[in-house]
């Protein structure tokens, strides 16, 4: 007699879901290990034994830290994104205008009585040189 394998509509969503939960748990430990590797408060001693924890314990290693550490995970997030918009209002002062800016800003001043007509010719040349 042959073995018949059914895998019924309810079997496919429950795998579905266990892989959901499966990514999600990969997502949440993943991220408990960056943030512990990101903790300046944290001495390497201390990072060493919560990876440690987390890989011999992984359920309970993450539980704990997030129970224990859990409101550092959102303080470090808010950290770097303000590190990153200064790096990024940096960069962006930083950058060149271009051409057009530069001659935008030459004709402004002309405009304004700055700089004479020869004056302005001479730098437009120049940006333009």
């Amino acid at each position: 007699m042959p073995l018949a394998t059914t895998f019924t509509f309810g079997d496919a969503v429950l795998t579905v879901l266990e892989f959901a939960f499966l990514f999600l748990w990969i997502w949440i430990a993943v991220g408990v290990v960056f943030d512990i590797f990101r903790s300046h408060d944290l001495s390497n001693g201390a990072k060493a034994l919560w990876i440690l924890f987390i890989f011999v314990l992984p359920f309970l290693g993450v539980l704990g830290y997030l129970l224990v550490r859990g409101h550092t995970l959102h303080e470090h997030q808010e950290q770097d994104q303000a590190r990153f918009r200064v790096f990024r209002q940096q960069g962006a002062s930083a950058m060149p205008g271009g051409t057009a800016d530069d001659l935008g800003k030459l004709a402004d001043l002309r405009d304004r009585g700055v700089l004479t007509d020869e004056e302005f010719e001479r730098a437009k040349a120049k940006v333009l040189g």
